[in-house]
């Protein structure tokens, strides 16, 4: 993409010294994009994040939301940090267990300088239809909070994803903005299958999934029951054998577009009082919804921010894919400075898709300025 016309996309390095330091930065950062325009007095502002599953390590950690909220609060807004309830099993399926999870990842009010409201209701089911009229839906259910707010500001951590290639700001807004309702159906296009002959019967995949779709078939091999599964994917990586396969063409090049589509209906609302960052550390082949986080593929680079978050992944996926590979991860080839870093982790998806599509539907470009601060 190029890199001399189009949206501004302001990005800051990790480098600090003392009267220079990281957190100083974030602010920065947030003043160049225009945060001070964007909250006026007694907005509630509606800080999405990813508070990280139980034992993942990668997500963005509080310390640096804490710049964040002091910022929108500086600038008379009302902030609260939130997210919405997973499909899959895990710390984060209902609000009681989301809520506790956020704290014991460390987003209390102590350290964050904000409240923690879990969008969507108990069970993920409280949601706004937001009209979009665009190629896949009429009409998509936003959760009640985030669609209630008066301005967004995204924090989102950028990695790779197993369904989506990476995951940045389009899927912080699209999958995770969405209700049940939604994330189901963003799903629904892309069912695994057990692949029997690879399959070694050691039902370790059968404990990830929340619907009972998984189960154990008279030859003592696992299967999936595409009627009962809702295509959340959680189950692709937990096979030791690599038996779980998803059918990676119209399927996944269907729900990365239905991610842009909610992405658009949670932002266009309020387009012009939002604003984006990436943070791109720790940068993990897989998503922060695991119990774990593998080896990060790449170095460390940076904070990126923008107003247009279509600009804002493609630069993010350009300077991941800038980098040198680390060889000691997850990334076995493309290593090389400019090769495709998340190609190389999981080559059969096209991460393309959803940055074509949202650009397509006018969510944003995917041409930038890198301005560096």
């Amino acid at each position: 993409m190029g890199k001399t016309s189009g949206s501004t996309v302001f990005f800051s390095d990790l480098r600090a010294k003392a009267k220079k330091d990281l957190l100083g930065k974030i602010g920065k950062l947030l003043e160049r994009v225009g945060l001070k325009e964007k909250v006026r007095k007694n907005f509630l502002v509606a800080v999405k994040i990813h508070f990280g599953e139980r034992g993942n390590t990668a997500f963005v950690r509080p310390v640096f939301v804490r710049p964040v909220v002091d910022r929108i609060r500086k600038h008379g807004g009302k902030p609260f940090l939130t997210d919405t309830n997973t499909l899959y099993v895990g710390s984060r399926g209902d609000s009681v267990n989301h809520y506790g999870n956020a704290i014991e990842n460390g987003f209390g009010y102590a350290a964050v300088g904000a409240p923690v409201i879990i969008a969507g209701g108990l069970r993920g089911n409280r949601s706004v239809g937001v009209p979009v009229n665009l190629t896949h839906y009429r009409e998509v259910e936003i959760a009640t909070e985030i669609a209630d707010a008066d301005a967004l500001v995204g924090i989102t951590h950028f990695k790779g994803h197993e369904m989506s290639g990476f995951g940045g700001t389009l899927k912080n807004f699209g999958m995770g903005a969405a209700s049940r309702q939604g994330k189901l159906s963003m799903h629904s296009t892309a069912s695994p299958f057990v692949k029997s002959g690879q399959c070694s019967g050691c039902q370790s995949c059968l404990q990830w999934c929340a619907y009972g779709a998984l189960r154990m078939g008279d030859a003592k091999k696992a299967e999936i029951d595409s009627a009962v599964c809702t295509g959340c994917g959680a189950c692709l990586p937990t096979c030791p054998e690599g038996a779980i396969r998803i059918i990676w063409d119209s399927g996944i090049q269907q729900m990365q577009e239905r991610m842009a589509e909610y992405a658009y209906g949670a932002i266009n609302p309020v387009r012009d009082r939002a604003v984006f960052i990436n943070f791109l550390m720790n940068i993990t082949p897989l998503c922060d919804c695991y119990p774990f986080s593998d080896a990060p593929i790449v170095q460390d680079i940076g904070i990126a921010a923008s107003v247009d978050p279509v600009a804002l992944d493609q630069a993010s996926v350009d300077l991941v894919n800038g980098q040198p590979g680390n060889r000691d991860s997850a990334l076995t080839v493309n290593l090389a400075p400019g090769e495709d870093k998340f190609r190389g982790v999981a080559p059969d998806i096209d991460w393309s898709v959803q940055l074509s599509h949202a650009e397509k539907i006018g969510l944003g470009e995917r041409s930038y300025r890198l301005v560096r601060i």
